[in-house]
């Protein structure tokens, strides 16, 4: 397992591997997306363009050891990390770590709603302030080589969404930022909660086809609400790229379907089982530094969902990996119940992405 890039990669902006991967990726969630579940995450995708956790300019530059904020698997990649902050020097200054570290793109949080993140001028609030945006990713981009993007919402408060959406992209695009994703809900960061903004807003996707109409030059990706892969194609026919979120994470089983149906690789996707044997190895590096079972087994907790026997392996994982002496012997016994049951046949409601 490689925990950080000795040296950086240097490659052009136009033909990088986050640049080939972007049609189809994994959000950035707090609490969901660390490297355990990334590194699951590769044992049904290899195509796919994983993001971290989004990590704060002053964790990298103040936290230690900076291993805690940045360390990763070399099989996670290609992997964007997400940068949260609004200070221009601090963010490019963590935009060239984050290369040195051997990311492959580097984001900058514009959509999280979070009153904490708020109170630190991070995320969602920062639509309101396209020019300071704009000198953030100018910042970022002059000092690596790798792309810089952003992900954001249509909109915050009372905004008038197509009016400042637009005005926002424009004056971004104009610090030489290309690719934009855009989260299809508006953030009410007063009177709503993170939780219910996830939510409670309504979806409009129409409002980004628009915005890619107007704008053919600008690679525009959308995220949120996609639950299947068939919803992924029909809006790759009128957007770049598509990002999945919760349901990525709580029916993993998507991604195993990712590499032939949005990437159009040949082969057969693994079954779960086979998903399970190809990440014990991993687990087995990570028991060995020291990792709880149970910090790694919750990210695959939803992947016999739906499956004979399914909920007899979460439940068996759910009151037996958090035993301090809890090991691969664990592991393996979860997959035991599961070849005990026959999961590796489809139901049939199961069987379509």
């Amino acid at each position: 397992m490689v925990d950080k890039a000795t040296t950086s990669t240097r490659m052009n902006p136009d033909t990088t591997a986050a640049d080939a991967a972007r049609r189809f990726s994994v959000a950035p969630m707090m609490d969901w997306t660390p490297r355990d579940q990334r590194a699951f995450a590769r044992t049904l995708t290899r195509r796919a363009l994983l993001y971290t956790e989004m990590v704060t300019t002053g964790a990298i530059l103040h936290g230690s050891p900076r291993e805690r904020f940045l360390g990763y698997s070399a099989i996670e990649q290609p992997l964007a990390l997400q940068l949260g902050g609004s200070d221009p020097l601090e963010l490019a200054e963590c935009a060239a770590i984050a290369e040195q570290w051997g990311y492959a793109e580097v984001n900058l949080n514009v959509g999280c709603p979070s009153d904490r993140v708020q109170n630190n001028l991070i995320g969602a609030c920062l639509m309101a302030y396209p020019e300071l945006v704009a000198r953030c990713v100018a910042a970022m981009r002059a000092a690596v080589t790798i792309p810089v993007t952003v992900k954001c919402r249509i909109g915050i408060d009372d905004q008038d969404d197509e009016a400042d959406l637009a005005h926002f992209i424009d004056t971004v695009a104009a610090s030489g930022c290309t690719t934009f994703i855009v989260h299809a809900r508006k953030a009410w960061l007063q009177g709503l909660s993170p939780k219910q903004n996830r939510d409670v807003p309504p979806l409009d996707y129409e409002r980004i086809h628009r915005l890619k109409q107007a704008r053919p030059a600008l690679h525009i990706g959308l995220n949120g609400g996609l639950k299947t892969l068939q919803a992924c194609q029909q809006e790759l026919a009128m957007v770049d790229s598509v990002m999945v979120g919760r349901e990525a994470y709580q029916n993993p089983w998507l991604l195993a379907h990712v590499d032939r149906d949005i990437f159009g690789d040949a082969g057969t996707p693994p079954t779960r089982l086979e998903a399970m044997q190809a990440f014990r190895p991993y687990v087995a590096s990570r028991l060995a530094e020291g990792v709880r079972l149970n910090h790694i087994t919750r990210h695959i907790l939803g992947l016999f969902s739906g499956c004979r026997g399914g909920r007899r392996f979460r439940r068996y994982l759910s009151e037996t990996a958090h035993r301090s002496d809890a090991g691969l012997d664990v592991y393996d016994r979860a997959m035991a119940l599961i070849a005990e049951q026959d999961a590796r046949r489809e139901p049939p409601e199961r069987m379509t992405y």
